[in-house]
């Protein structure tokens, strides 16, 4: 741990690996969204392993769901980013895949939220966006978060960046972070690395990490 003007710059995995100052961020795991990616399965797993180390070590969860709005509030960019991704030409052929009673919109079975841990609903890519994440993690002295979920280069990317942006440490669980496409999420974690903002770790490590904390 690095120190100036009174102030402790986190290095190392282990420097963010405070239970008081970090938190993890379960990003859209999402039945309509794990079922669409090639290793879902193995993403679930991974993601499954990291959250229950999260909650042995004390480190507050939040979990993110992508929400589709009613077609009747959909502006031009809720249009405009459904129809890219429908890959549709007409706005009339737009459908609200994440509406909040579609089967697709809720969490995979495997990941129950505790009744002490948040779910926050959101229409953009980056989980602060429009969502009260920023709020709360500050609000509870948090400084770092860990992120798994999916998909990298669609919302992990983004998130990391505003995190990184807003003075927060991000930790990219690589592993289990799952994407739609190998070569984009590759160029998104290129770019991570690149910018130097985030910390990246395995499964395997940050669980490991977290659980020498447990046995301190």
């Amino acid at each position: 741990m690095q120190q100036a003007f009174g102030l402790n710059i986190p290095q190392t995995l282990e420097d963010v690996c405070d239970p008081a100052r970090l938190a993890l961020v379960v990003y859209d795991m999402q039945i309509g969204i794990v079922k669409q990616v090639e290793n879902g399965r193995e993403i679930t797993g991974r993601v499954v392993q990291v959250l229950e180390a999260a909650r042995k070590a004390g480190v507050r969860v939040v979990f993110t769901r992508h929400m589709s709005l009613p077609r009747e509030l959909m502006g031009v960019a809720q249009f405009r980013m459904a129809m890219a991704w429908q890959r549709v030409k007409s706005a009339d052929e737009v459908k609200p895949w994440f509406s909040r009673d579609a089967p697709g919109f809720a969490l995979i079975p495997e990941l129950q939220p505790l009744p002490s841990e948040a779910i926050f609903d959101k229409i953009t890519m980056s989980a602060f966006e429009g969502t009260p994440l920023d709020i709360a993690l500050r609000d509870c002295g948090v400084h770092a978060f860990a992120i798994v979920g999916i998909a990298m280069e669609i919302g992990i990317e983004p998130t990391v960046r505003q995190g990184a942006d807003l003075g927060y440490i991000p930790v990219v669980v690589k592993d289990a972070c799952g994407f739609g496409h190998r070569d984009a999420a590759e160029r998104s974690i290129a770019g991570l690395e690149f910018a130097g903002d985030a910390l990246f770790t395995s499964a395997e490590a940050i669980c490991a990490q977290l659980g020498r904390v447990v046995t301190r």
